[in-house]
């Protein structure tokens, strides 16, 4: 069994099974039959079943919120607000059942014609975090699903109540239509994962998490051909130039790096501040982080709850022991206080400290001081991962500069917003280590698909390739 325990106060909330090597092959078999009469249900007739999962989801917004605070400690507002996500997912995901467009081209060939269509790929595999319990799986599954896909779902080990409910509520409206196995979830640890991995069954393997995980899905996949979706590691930057709004940067600061305890791929990690301004906008970062209320999420005044356990805690504490080795310097929080709980932690660093190139799991903020935009940029840039990125700034050639090819070389590029808190709407996810893949809107239902270039001959000759004459 795989126990459930709260990073609120350590109590066990359940128990689920931990799927076996016979519970895998019979998910999949599963899949594969589902998938084969799923695949032929008109898109649109897809996108109105998926229609009631968020139906369901608007019924039950409050009791799911209350079940991913109490199991991955988020506060109330973050909580229910991470089921918003999933209930706007399926909302673009109606709409889009009826744009599942493909082009027509026009062809060199007389008599002829030539279009793309796009096909349901497959039975697609989805790995999940804890710090994103339910949202990230919406993104990737209820758009597999409009396309014509069955899902397979291994859930983060740390919250696998937040799985089994939405799983169930996916069961009441599924079942209703004759489809129980469009989706399915299979709870465990990292056996799941390799088995999905290597699995030639499932041509998608969709993983969100550490870059080191991401690195052993994409080799495993890779040995077999298989596609992959990574959306792994951050280490966000953002930058403020002298004339920002430093209110509004001050709140989007504050949010980024403090908000979900720092447990978000998108928490604002590193803040490049011009040095004009950086012992002024210093202090008052102090003096909010002072305000910043930490405790039990459940409780309505709580800005910060827990890290998801004790060896995150101990992950923090030798984080903060190789920043102060290596010459970062340490000017408010990072204490461990009782249980899970920890102090958000702002550090004075070089831009040259090696352990700022690794994305430390929680509150942590550097603070690096710079000159001109060109060097904030390059040091924002030279880090090995590329998912969020901001330039607080009413210079609209600064921010033009930013947002361009010699700008930042992330995914994501925000002006006078923080690095946190992307819309459905767009497609999400980075580049270099955080693993290329794209999430959720524009575009990104492809990625769930098989395009097929089609040519239609509707004329009575047979031109051959290149002019070729090949008479019989």
């Amino acid at each position: 069994m795989l126990s459930s325990y709260s990073p609120i106060n350590g109590a066990l909330l359940g128990q689920v099974p931990v799927a076996t090597l016979a519970d895998y092959q019979q998910a999949v078999t599963r899949a594969q039959e589902t998938f084969n009469r799923w695949r032929m249900v008109p898109a649109p007739q897809r996108g109105q079943i998926v229609r009631e999962i968020g139906e369901e989801l608007r019924r039950r917004k409050s009791e799911l919120g209350a079940l991913v605070t109490l199991e991955a400690g988020k506060i109330k507002a973050e909580a229910e607000g991470e089921v918003q996500e999933m209930i706007d997912i399926v909302d673009f995901a109606v709409g889009l059942s009826r744009q599942l467009y493909g082009l027509s081209m026009h062809s060199e060939r007389p008599g002829h014609r030539i279009y793309e269509q796009w096909h349901p790929l497959g039975v697609i595999g989805v790995i999940t975090a804890f710090n994103f319990p339910v949202a990230v799986w919406a993104w990737n599954a209820i758009l597999a699903a409009v396309c014509g896909d069955c899902v397979i779902w291994k859930p983060a080990p740390q919250t696998p109540l937040c799985a089994q409910a939405v799983q169930e509520i996916c069961d009441q409206v599924m079942a209703r239509y004759g489809f129980p196995h469009v989706f399915q979830t299979l709870q465990g640890g990292a056996e799941i994962g390799e088995r999905m991995s290597d699995d030639p069954r499932l041509p998608l393997i969709s993983a969100t998490g550490s870059t080191r995980m991401g690195k052993l899905v994409a080799q495993r996949v890779g040995a077999r051909l298989g596609r992959t979706l990574l959306e792994l590691g951050g280490n966000n930057g953002l930058i403020v130039l002298p004339d920002a709004d430093l209110d509004l940067t001050l709140r989007a600061v504050v949010f980024g790096a403090a908000g979900t305890a720092g447990q978000r791929c998108t928490t604002l990690r590193r803040l490049f501040l011009h040095r004009s301004i950086a012992p002024a906008f210093t202090a008052r970062l102090i003096a909010a982080y002072g305000q910043l209320r930490i405790g039990d999420p459940r409780e309505a005044s709580t800005l910060i709850g827990p890290l998801i356990s004790a060896d995150a805690v101990a992950n923090m504490q030798r984080g903060l022991a190789a920043i102060q080795e290596q010459g970062g310097q340490i000017i408010y929080g990072g204490e461990a206080l009782e249980g899970c709980y920890v102090r958000p932690c702002l550090v004075k660093a070089p831009p040259s400290l090696p352990v700022m190139r690794e994305e430390i799991f929680a509150p942590v903020l550097y603070l690096v001081e710079f000159d001109e935009l060109d060097q904030a940029i390059a040091w924002h840039n030279d880090v090995p991962q590329g998912l969020s990125s901001a330039i607080f700034t009413r210079d609209l050639l600064a921010a033009e500069t930013f947002l361009s090819a010699r700008g930042s070389d992330c995914g994501i590029a925000n002006v006078n917003i923080g690095t946190s808190g992307a819309e459905i709407g767009g497609a999400f996810g980075g580049e270099k280590e955080t693993g290329g893949g794209r999430e959720s809107g524009s575009d990104s239902w492809k990625a769930y698909m098989r395009r097929q270039t089609v040519t239609v001959n509707w004329s009575k000759q047979l031109p051959l390739a290149q002019g070729i004459q090949f008479d019989l």
